[in-house]
């Protein structure tokens, strides 16, 4: 008599999304981050198509309300300003403005930068001297005070502002991905790939892009942060976006007349930057180890635990 053989079960396979879902589960830091990021892009998208009319409504009764009284509505639960608008709504209008600057300008400097990176790093020739000289020439000037002279000159709109903000953060790419194109070129997989005759852009699209893009996603996500301050310094000194425009950092300049009498003026907006700041930094953490295959069990024991 033979015992019959019970079937072995093999778990089923996970999902790309329920395996990085799990990864950030893991570093729950990150994962409340990334819920509050996804809350301040979802108020991006859909705040001025809700609330645009709302954010603008101008109610003297409420000027300069005090947070937490709802005995004028729950729209200035936050307070209302000195013209009585709800701060709540022209939070999350201003989200958009905020937002679209920080990723307009963080994705063109990544572009540019990235590519002239990746020429100056494959090329042997004159272009592997010149590039970099470009990027010494822009970081020669302080970031913040190039915006300023030449946001002083050009009129402050938003497409001027991203054009400038990212002109100022190209060297980053530019500088990261040249290093890391010249210590991936002299790899074996490159090496055979150019014997076996690959031409130049296969070699760079297919097996060296690949290689450096994780680490650019994280220099983005937490230059996305510093890009946002950026927009934020240029609107609190004046230069930024113009009204009636608004931006978190145009509310935290429009509120400093009356930090003694109304502090709530510039707390919230300046709050709402802060949280923000923090989230980024926190997922661009959560990016480093998560995209480092080296790393990664760190975050594949804590989601064991976890799960």
């Amino acid at each position: 008599m033979t015992q019959a053989s019970t079937p072995v079960t093999t778990p089923p396979e996970r999902s790309a999304f329920q395996t990085w879902l799990r990864l950030l589960w893991a570093d729950k830091l990150a994962f409340f981050a990334t819920l509050f990021l996804l809350f301040v892009l979802a108020c991006a998208i859909f705040g001025p198509i809700l609330m645009e009319d709302i954010a603008t409504k101008q109610n003297l009764r409420g000027r300069n309300a005090a947070p937490f009284d709802l005995s004028q509505g729950f729209m200035l639960i936050l307070g209302g300003d000195q013209l009585g608008r709800p701060l709540l709504a022209r939070l999350i209008v201003a989200a958009q403005n905020t937002v679209a600057v920080a990723a307009g300008a963080v994705v063109m400097a990544m572009l540019i930068g990235s590519a002239l990176g990746l020429i100056a790093g494959y090329s042997r020739g004159r272009m592997a001297e010149l590039i970099p000289r470009l990027a010494d020439v822009i970081m020669s000037f302080p970031s913040l005070l190039l915006a300023v002279i030449v946001l002083y000159m050009l009129d402050p709109s938003v497409g001027n502002i991203i054009l400038v903000l990212a002109i100022t953060r190209i060297p980053i790419y530019l500088r990261t991905t040249r290093a890391e194109v010249l210590e991936v070129r002299e790899r074996m997989f490159v090496q055979a790939a150019t014997v076996m005759g690959a031409p130049t852009p296969r070699i760079i699209f297919r097996h060296i892009l690949p290689m450096i893009l994780p680490t650019l996603l994280t220099i983005a996500t937490l230059d996305f942060s510093f890009v946002m301050l950026a927009e934020s310094s240029l609107s609190f000194l004046g230069i930024g976006i113009q009204p009636p425009e608004i931006t978190w950092g145009l509310m935290v300049a429009q509120g400093r007349p009356y930090l003694t009498s109304a502090w709530w003026l510039s707390f919230w907006p300046g709050l709402a930057i802060i949280l923000t700041t923090l989230s980024l930094n926190l997922l661009s953490n959560w990016m480093r180890v998560a995209l480092d295959p080296q790393q990664r069990w760190r975050l594949e024991i804590g989601g064991r635990k976890n799960g």
